[in-house]
């Protein structure tokens, strides 16, 4: 299964909170993300069972992220587009996309994976460096992955930015 199609069930994304999730606000706050999961984690250290608490808030804030902002009034930024981009990255197998878009997003997206193992690993262990890598290593592939979702949505609009 794609990684990419699983996480949009998982975030049960519709029209309206893609719409939002185009506002560039939207886009550049999900970058919060990981730090923010690495401190509610991390917290374990000084809140004990506690912790619960902040890393639950962590996950509410991936899930409300995309709907909290309002639908953008001009989409003629590279946030906006990235967005558009990756809508159109998970509808390729009813409406292909060019072809040379394919591997580099899989790729992208495995290399952001392979950040994950040290993430992870790094919060066990309370290792702050093998945290911090982990979230460079796998924010960096996914503003990578973004930025190609721009070069495919500006492929295939052919100049049609819709706003």
């Amino acid at each position: 299964m794609d990684i990419t199609r699983f996480a949009e069930k998982l975030m049960s994304m519709n029209d309206e909170s893609w719409q939002r999730h185009s506002n560039p606000w939207s886009v550049y706050t999900r970058f919060t993300i990981l730090p923010l999961m690495s401190l509610a984690f991390w917290s374990r250290e000084w809140l004990g069972c506690f912790s619960l608490v902040p890393i639950l808030m962590s996950f509410i804030w991936v899930w409300i992220n995309p709907r909290l902002f309002n639908v953008p009034s001009n989409t003629h930024n590279w946030a906006s587009m990235g967005t558009f981009g990756e809508r159109l990255y998970l509808a390729r197998n009813t409406k292909p996309i060019p072809e040379h878009h394919v591997k580099p997003a899989i790729v992208l997206q495995v290399m952001s994976g392979l950040g994950l193992p040290i993430f992870i690993y790094g919060l066990y262990s309370l290792n702050i460096w093998l945290v911090v890598l982990g979230n460079m290593w796998i924010m960096l592939f996914k503003a990578w992955f973004v930025d190609r979702m721009v070069w495919l949505f500006k492929d295939m609009s052919e100049g049609d930015l819709h706003n």
